[in-house]
């Protein structure tokens, strides 16, 4: 017996649901990884998924409390959607490239600060036969 996993097994009835993320899936060619991601950070009700459902519910018949709940769930919805968005389109080497540039930069300090903290080396020694007379 191999049973799927909980959440994916309500993904896969996600997707019997919605046929036409079905269709989409296949002609894209996008992994199936990808949008079980989406659909596990942003649920069903995300906008997101408007384009792949086949009938809208009546908003007229939901409770004034769920609507608000859905209001602020669809904002935070939006925002971490907007965050996946712009993540998918990093180049990871050109972030890994600042990132190295941030740690040496930040190592420069640390030495600098280190440099003025420490009394300074260029001093001179009071020497033992010098001429001076206190």
């Amino acid at each position: 017996m191999n049973q799927l996993h909980p959440s994916v097994a309500a993904f896969k009835n996600f997707v019997n649901r919605h046929p036409k993320l079905l269709e989409e899936i296949r002609k894209s060619g996008r992994g199936w990884q990808e949008f079980y991601e989406k659909w596990a950070i942003l649920d069903e009700d995300d906008p997101f998924w408007k384009e792949f459902k086949t009938e809208e519910p009546d908003i007229d018949t939901q409770p004034e409390n769920q609507e608000s709940k859905k209001g602020k769930k669809t904002d935070h919805s939006d925002l971490i959607r907007q965050i996946m968005d712009y993540t998918q389109n990093l180049d990871t080497e050109k972030v890994q490239g600042q990132i190295e540039q941030l740690s040496k930069a930040i190592g420069t300090v640390q030495e600098m600060i280190g440099d003025i903290k420490k009394p300074s080396a260029n001093k001179a020694p009071n020497a033992p036969f010098s001429l001076r007379r206190d």
